[in-house]
């Protein structure tokens, strides 16, 4: 698991790049997470583009997220999720509580 992370218009981008399944890849993905969350950053983009599966701990992951950003008054917001992931996410009902955007550009602007 790749993770890239930047910053735009006080916007957090985390990029992932590989599968997002249980092991060291959702442990990575739950620390930027986590770190992200606890640095006060609750506007956060996840580019998903590069991600040919997610499996049940990195949507446990996902979601805890979600939870702990809207609480603080925030999102998650998901970019370009591949064919895999919204099949996934949409057959355990999960995908309805997203907002998904084609680009980086649309969901940091989303955000204003």
């Amino acid at each position: 698991m790749d993770i890239n992370m930047q910053r735009r218009s006080q916007v957090e981008i985390i990029q992932l790049r590989g599968p997002l399944r249980l092991g060291p890849a959702v442990n990575e993905f739950r620390q930027a997470l986590d770190e992200s969350l606890s640095n006060g950053d609750t506007r956060i983009v996840l580019d998903l583009a590069e991600v040919p599966m997610i499996d049940s701990s990195g949507i446990g992951v996902l979601m805890k997220s979600l939870a702990s950003a809207r609480q603080r008054g925030g999102n998650i917001k998901l970019v370009n999720p591949s064919k895999f992931a919204v099949q996934t996410l949409r057959m355990v009902g999960l995908l309805n509580l997203f907002e998904v955007f084609p680009d980086a550009d649309a969901a940091v602007a989303s955000f204003a």
